[in-house]
């Protein structure tokens, strides 16, 4: 019986981690808006929709008791309560259906969450999401001007541990520009990035 070929590169599970205020969602967004080929995993979650927000498209809404079924009956890849209010949590079954019909697919998740994947899927492929530097991390975080002082430094102490879980993963790409960042991820994904022009 002739050997089953290897998976093409670009079919693998790819999760994209980072500290807090890196710009994971950015790039993530960027990556949405120009390449359409590649899919983007939807989390799903227990707190109440923003203005703007689309069910099934930001994330998907879900009651507390809906989602402690999805955990009980082992539906999700990776979930966690954050800041001790609300759940998040990634669908399992959407993900795997992409990744058995060869579609690229793109996981954006905490470093926690991350961890858990890779105890699941050690087969993916786990991209870190770095700042140019540790100033310019805290730039963008102060910048945000969403936290008072004692939340801050409570963030950038998160994000010091979450900077040394670095060498854990398979590829570290620098976001000191989101388009680069997004089309260096692309590349690490196995397939052709298409920079924008002019740049």
């Amino acid at each position: 019986m002739p050997a089953t070929p290897p998976a093409p590169e670009s079919s693998r599970l790819t999760v994209l981690a980072g500290p807090t205020a890196v710009g994971k969602g950015t790039v993530s967004a960027d990556i949405r808006a120009r390449y359409p080929d590649i899919w983007l995993s939807v989390s799903a979650t227990t707190r109440q929709p923003r203005p703007g927000e689309v069910d099934g498209v930001h994330y998907l809404f879900v009651g507390p008791d809906r989602f402690a079924d999805m955990v009980a009956n082992s539906e999700l890849l990776e979930w966690a309560v954050v800041h001790g209010r609300n759940s998040y949590g990634t669908p399992r079954g959407p993900v795997q259906e992409k990744l058995d019909a060869g579609v690229a697919t793109l996981l954006e998740i905490d470093l926690q969450g991350a961890r858990q994947v890779r105890a699941t899927m050690p087969e993916a492929r786990f991209v870190f999401l770095a700042p140019p530097s540790w100033e310019e991390l805290e730039r963008r975080l102060v910048g945000r001007g969403t936290e008072g002082p004692e939340e801050r430094e409570r963030r950038l102490a998160t994000a010091k541990v979450e900077m040394a879980a670095a060498s854990e993963f398979d590829h570290v790409i620098v976001n000191d520009d989101v388009q680069r960042a997004a089309d260096e991820l692309v590349s690490v994904m196995g397939l052709a990035p298409h920079p924008v022009a002019g740049r």
